[in-house]
């Protein structure tokens, strides 16, 4: 249990993080008045997430490691911190269909037909709705996670040349 002390430790961080970011939109009016505006304002969490899964590989690093971590033990370690924030993803889902921003669906459902985007209400219900998002979002969290982990490890590894450096 020790040895994934602090990839669970960073899971919870960043999932906390991405339910405060949902309940920012959500204050800011992007699950109602402003809703056109969320699909794009929605992506700027990547700059959070990736620094936290950042300081994650850092704090791994540091204090598991020693300072002196390889890209494959870092890429491991990502690896398990992807899977716990992806086993996460479905009850992080859950807390913000159902308790932050239960409007969200009703509102996105409604507007998405008034575009265009989809016919009717019906069809756009297929892809608005909880069970859609907590699949999408496992394996969209799953694939963020390992292609951040690959190339922030390029950075964070300690390097042979200057280990003590870079230590």
């Amino acid at each position: 249990m020790n040895r994934i002390k602090i990839e669970i430790k960073w899971a919870i961080i960043f999932t906390i993080a991405a339910l405060l970011w949902m309940l920012l939109e959500k204050l800011c009016g992007l699950h109602g008045k402003y809703i056109d505006y969320q699909m794009y304002i929605t992506n700027v969490f990547y700059i959070p997430a990736i620094w936290i899964m950042v300081l994650a590989l850092r704090d791994k690093k540091k204090n598991y490691y020693n300072g002196i971590m390889t890209y494959m033990q870092g890429f491991v370690s990502g690896l398990i911190l992807t899977l716990f924030i992806t086993l996460l993803s479905p009850l992080m889902q859950w807390v913000i269909s159902y308790v932050i921003t239960p409007e969200y669906f009703p509102n996105v459902i409604k507007r998405s037909v008034e575009l265009g985007y989809y016919d009717t209400i019906e069809q756009a219900q297929t892809y608005f709705n909880y069970k859609s998002y907590a699949i999408q979002g496992s394996i969209g969290y799953f694939v963020f996670g390992l292609v951040t982990v690959a190339i922030a490890m390029i950075f964070i590894r300690t390097k042979k040349n200057n280990s003590k450096i870079d230590a």
